[in-house]
């Protein structure tokens, strides 16, 4: 007899976790459960090993990519073995947004934070005392302060879920010390726990962070795993900075239908950036630490539920966001390395379909980052950030295959030809510039190293500007002998020394050029140069970009249908107050344009649609599909589809 939870839900396993391993982890149960559940048709790579790991008992280390789901490693292991899976989460929205999702999954879930009032919280807690979740979301900070430690030994848990793991690890890119405690979970409550196993996930860390993480949890024996790094459905290229904004707003506005991220370093910068691209029709919002909770949340909520198209932010905007739909990632400026790049882009094509992530750089992004290390009060921590910015240098730069520097940061070794970055797909023609680099080089040594790039420029091409000539700069030997270049190839010269080091910029508001001991080798003559001719950055979407749907191809499918459902989905979601692919995420939808379901045969078929779904929605979505074909226009609006806005989303309420 298959036992049930006190709240009388039926439970697909029994007795101690992994009691039942042998039964739970064939394919066809597993299969099963993946379908029913999470409407998924197949595993993605190293799932089903992970949730098999779970189910035993074995503790595990997984670093999966943004997109390649990590979260159903321990969902669907919350499902099939007894006890509670405790999920630590480092942000609010993170937590919220994955629970309303499981709840559209049909399945018990929720989070204990700051959120909520006491009583909320009491009720939550003696619910979880009764085992009445599967899965509970947790802060760091509650699960190792005194309510955590007092309402932990009450639950009967199963497994230790520790999602963004690289913030245990001093050498992460976000680390926090809350994190750096959670080793007691193996240790503490007089060993209460040690049997229970942990699984450690993260999108982002290098082998010394996961070493150290394991170390930090007390992993015993973990099964490691190590997915491939390369988000091949990411379209990357990197953008010439000079008038910035024009160039956003045109790539911006050519993709009138998609949903994004500019990031930015400053507060000032991103509200700057949302008021002008609100000028201009685009509906941006701003992001930051400075501003107050409640704007900060509306700000992400509307994002989040497709209110505001843009959100302008800061890297403090990013790890909260569960959005599957974000099409493109745009960063105003250059990130201080590359595991906070790839994680920022990661936000990026979740649902496996195509997205776009551009950098916009300029030599001064890295004088400004630079300034900024040297105020770091150790010389370790100096160092090792040095050696992050001159890696995310080497990537703004490339002039080959740009996943060659991107995974090489993470251990991965890539063949050179990824055909999803700029460089592969428009490869830049490489000009000898020998001579100029001497030239400007030598004009940085001729006016006394105290002058940024700009000055330089000028005396070499020669300008009657008053500053040039108030230093007397006109009458120095290199005035005017490169007046047959233009500005843009000159600042192509410098940006290419300053990316091999042989060029330096100094100081923060107005950085100054000086050489370096590699530079003064190119002005002996000792070694060539080479820029890339300029590369007209295109607005539309890549020319040859591969286009991922994990599972199955989606073929062509009805735009106008699509569109409908889209707007289907908008009511229904504004209803039942979640994000919009909590409903269906723009995969489904895309396969119910192109399939265009009929009966729950068929509609079970589609991507994203379990059994908890297809009863809440699945009849909605039929009938308005059946109307859109009766109607047979392309233009057929919800009414016209048999389907009216209001009472289907009552419908969908009634189906709760």
């Amino acid at each position: 007899m298959t036992p049930t939870t006190p709240t009388g839900k039926l439970r697909e396993g029994s007795g101690p976790a992994g009691a039942k391993a042998d039964v739970l982890a064939d394919d066809e149960t597993l299969a099963d459960s993946l379908k029913r559940h999470f409407g998924h048709h197949e595993f993605r790579p190293m799932q089903r090993q992970i949730v098999t790991d779970a189910i035993s008992g074995r503790d595990a280390f997984v670093l999966m990519p943004t997109g390649g789901g990590k979260s159903l490693c321990y969902q669907l292991p919350a499902l099939l073995h007894r006890g509670t899976t405790i999920v630590v989460s480092p942000l609010i929205a993170l937590m919220q947004d994955q629970v309303k999702a499981l709840e559209a999954n049909g399945i018990s879930a929720t989070y204990l934070n700051s959120t909520l009032d006491g009583a909320e919280i009491a009720r939550r807690e003696r619910k979880s005392v009764d085992g009445g979740y599967d899965l509970i979301y947790m802060a760091p900070e509650r699960l190792t302060r005194s309510a955590g430690l007092r309402l932990l030994p009450r639950i009967d848990v199963g497994l230790f879920a520790i999602d963004e793991a690289h913030c245990i690890s001093e050498w992460g890119h976000d680390f926090r010390p809350e994190y750096r405690q959670l080793g007691f979970l193996r240790r503490g409550f007089d060993g209460r726990f040690g049997a229970v196993p942990i699984m450690a996930l993260t999108a982002t860390a290098t082998p010394r962070v996961a070493e150290d993480v394991i170390e930090q949890l007390h992993l015993r024996d973990p099964q490691r795993y190590r997915g491939g790094f390369e988000r091949k459905n990411l379209f990357y290229r990197v953008v010439r900075k000079r008038q910035l904004f024009e160039k956003m707003l045109r790539y911006i506005q050519s993709h009138p239908t998609d949903e994004g991220i500019v990031y930015s370093h400053s507060r000032a910068s991103t509200e700057q950036l949302a008021e002008r691209l609100r000028a201009h029709g685009v509906a941006a919002l701003p992001y930051h630490a400075g501003l107050d909770g409640g704007t900060r949340h509306a700000n992400q909520h509307a994002f989040v539920y497709g209110e505001a198209r843009v959100i302008v932010a800061t890297v403090a905007f990013g790890m909260g966001i569960d959005k599957p739909d974000v099409r493109f990632v745009l960063h105003a400026d250059l990130p201080r390395h590359l595991e906070a790049y790839y994680q920022q882009t990661g936000r990026a094509g979740r649902d496996g379909m195509q997205a776009e992530c551009i950098l916009y750089y300029s030599a001064g992004d890295r004088a400004k980052i630079e300034s900024m290390i040297e105020q770091k009060q150790d010389e370790q921590e100096r160092e090792h950030a040095r050696w992050q910015l001159r890696q995310m240098i080497r990537y703004a730069h490339a002039t080959s295959c740009r996943c060659v520097p991107l995974l090489a940061h993470f251990g991965e070794v890539h063949d050179g030809r990824c055909d999803h970055c700029d460089n592969c797909l428009d490869p830049p023609v490489m000009a000898e510039a020998t001579q100029e680099a001497r030239m400007f080089l030598s004009a940085v040594a001729r006016t006394g190293q105290r002058f940024g790039l700009g000055h330089i420029v000028n005396v070499l091409r020669g300008s009657k500007s008053q500053q040039v000539s108030r230093y007397g700069h006109d009458r120095l030997s290199v005035f005017g002998i490169g007046n047959q270049r233009r500005v843009a190839h000159w600042l192509t010269v410098a940006e290419t020394l300053i990316a091999g080091d042989q060029l330096a910029l100094r100081g923060n508001s107005y950085p100054t050029a000086h050489l370096t001991e590699a530079g003064v080798a190119v002005l002996r003559g000792e070694v060539q140069i080479f820029v890339p001719q300029s590369r007209v950055a295109a607005t539309g979407p890549p020319r040859a970009a591969k286009v991922v749907v994990e599972a199955e191809s989606l073929g062509t499918f009805d735009d106008g249908l699509f569109q409908v459902l889209r707007d289907l989905r908008r009511t229904i979601s504004a209803r039942q107050g979640v994000p919009p692919y909590v409903v269906f995420a723009d995969v489904s939808l895309r396969q119910m344009a192109s399939l265009k379901p009929t009966t729950h045969a068929e509609m079970l078929r589609i991507k994203g649609v379990g059994d908890a779904k297809l009863d809440r929605y699945g009849d909605l979505f039929i009938d308005t599909i059946n109307g859109y074909m009766m109607a047979g226009d392309g233009d057929a609006s919800m009414r016209h589809a048999g389907v009216d806005s209001n009472t289907s989303a009552t419908a969908a309420d009634g189906h709760a």
